[in-house]
């Protein structure tokens, strides 16, 4: 059995960077066994995502019959937690330990707290499953605090764990190592929505509960993998170390001139492409008429296009192109994408709503990407948790209330277009989407315009970056 280890690292070894994805992201200090198993926060934060924005959602709705209101409420509270990600991470940054770790409480009161949601989720939606079986708040009330611990947990994870991978990184690794995190968050999700959904094509109240239970345990099981033994014990950071007020930290953070305009590009790009979310693929099915199999297969395009994204901003930063450029592209391609979808029921082309569908991923992953490389070297001189949380909670707010606006804009124009109050021309079911996505490009006009200013010039060198690729990709 060794032998064959051997043999294997040995081949795995001669590959080189070129045809091993993230092995360039690998150093003598964090090997790519380290590094893969780090990445696993990301695959329990995917399938919390997954399961309560899909899975979940679906299920209260139709399987339970609650109301629709109720269940959007649920889906938003995580939502609600998003604007701590910043003191998350500052509090990472200077954590007080007599145990000598920063980012591991943080981490292990995260994985905690999704335990906990996802533990006590099942005998919530019992209550709401049989409303007799006690009072009628009982049931909401306990699914509302499912939720919310879900939610908690999984942004307090996933801002100290991205702050860890930042710590453990050098300078020239560290852009390529988060990255891999984000792509193990879009493998997690893509993974477990397949099981879900396999485990679920028979539904029943006792396999949703075994489905719920089991993501409860599979969480700990992974980030209990990723943390052991990732951050060293440093006995200087015991409880008479002095920690900063917040407010002088952020406004360290904010001396630096740009990171204000850069945090509002990332609001209004991530609400320009986040309008969207819940909306793709109801309108390929009721303007274009699409199957069930046909939209669900828009989720994957989705994933390809954000992977296609990945690829080629490791290519284009490893040749030193600026991120912030690489941002307005993925903004810029984004508005020819949404005006493909538009565009596609008035032509009746499906292959023009798949197109559009693949370049809204490839577009938004680019201005990720971009922004999130930026972020983290605001970061810099032990505030790299503050970035990154920032940046989190930026994007995750702003993302959250785009799509809540996006659903309600589109159904009260729809109202609007069927009653015929918008005339006859505008009275078909593409009226409603159509104002969506309408506005989603004047938002990603906005946010060019606000990030236009920070393209980097020769002489500017506050986002300067070193090289960023995940792993030259084979030609």
């Amino acid at each position: 059995m060794k032998r064959s280890v051997a043999i294997t690292q040995q081949v795995l070894s001669r590959l080189g960077t070129r045809w091993l994805p993230f092995a360039d992201a690998v150093t003598e200090d964090l090997p790519l066994d380290r590094l893969l198993r780090l990445s696993l926060f990301q695959v329990s934060v995917g399938m919390a995502i997954v399961l309560l924005n899909g899975t979940l959602n679906r299920v209260m709705v139709l399987e339970l019959e609650q109301p629709a209101w109720l269940v959007s409420v649920m889906v938003s509270l995580p939502l609600l937690f998003a604007p701590a990600r910043a003191l998350i991470g500052f509090r990472s940054d200077h954590h007080r330990s007599a145990l000598g770790w920063r980012r591991v409480p943080y981490l292990w009161l995260g994985s905690i707290a999704q335990f906990g949601g996802l533990a006590i989720m099942p005998f919530a939606l019992l209550v709401l499953w049989e409303p007799a079986m006690g009072p009628a708040w009982v049931g909401p009330a306990a699914a509302g605090l499912a939720f919310l611990l879900v939610g908690a947990g999984l942004h307090t994870t996933q801002t100290a764990g991205l702050a860890l991978a930042t710590d453990l990184a050098n300078e020239k690794n560290r852009p390529r190592v988060v990255a891999l995190l984000y792509v193990m968050l879009l493998v997690g999700m893509i993974g477990s929505s397949f099981v879900f959904s396999f485990m679920l094509a028979d539904f029943s109240p006792v396999v949703l509960i075994q489905v719920i239970q089991g993501a409860a345990a599979v969480t700990v099981v992974l980030n209990v993998v990723a943390l052991w033994k990732q951050e060293a014990r440093d006995p200087s950071r015991n409880r008479s170390a002095e920690r900063p007020p917040f407010r002088e930290a952020w406004g360290e953070l904010c001396s630096q001139g740009r990171t204000a305009r850069l945090l509002l590009a990332v609001a209004l790009g991530s609400a320009g492409f986040g309008m969207q979310d819940i909306l793709l693929e109801p309108y390929g099915g009721e303007v274009l008429g699409l199957s069930v199999g046909a939209t669900t297969a828009l989720t994957a395009l989705f994933a390809l296009g954000m992977l296609g994204a990945f690829a080629f901003a490791s290519r284009q930063l490893s040749r030193g192109a600026d991120p912030i450029r690489l941002s307005a592209y993925g903004a810029l391609l984004g508005i020819f994408a949404f005006s493909a979808v538009i565009f596609a029921a008035p032509l009746a082309s499906a292959d023009l709503f798949r197109f559009g569908t693949f370049a809204i991923g490839l577009g938004g992953g680019l201005f990720a990407v971009g922004t999130l490389t930026a972020a983290m070297r605001l970061g810099e001189d032990g505030q790299a948790g503050l970035a990154l949380g920032a940046w989190g909670a930026v994007q995750a707010t702003a993302t959250g209330l785009a799509i809540a606006a996006g659903g309600a804009l589109r159904d009260g124009v729809g109202h609007l277009a069927a009653s015929g109050a918008l005339g006859e021309a505008l009275s078909g079911p593409a009226t409603g989407y159509s104002a969506v996505y309408h506005l989603e490009i004047a938002v990603l006009f906005a946010a060019l315009v606000i990030i236009g200013p920070l393209v980097r010039g020769p002489e500017d060198e506050v986002l300067r970056q070193p090289a960023f690729y995940l792993a030259e990709f084979p030609e």
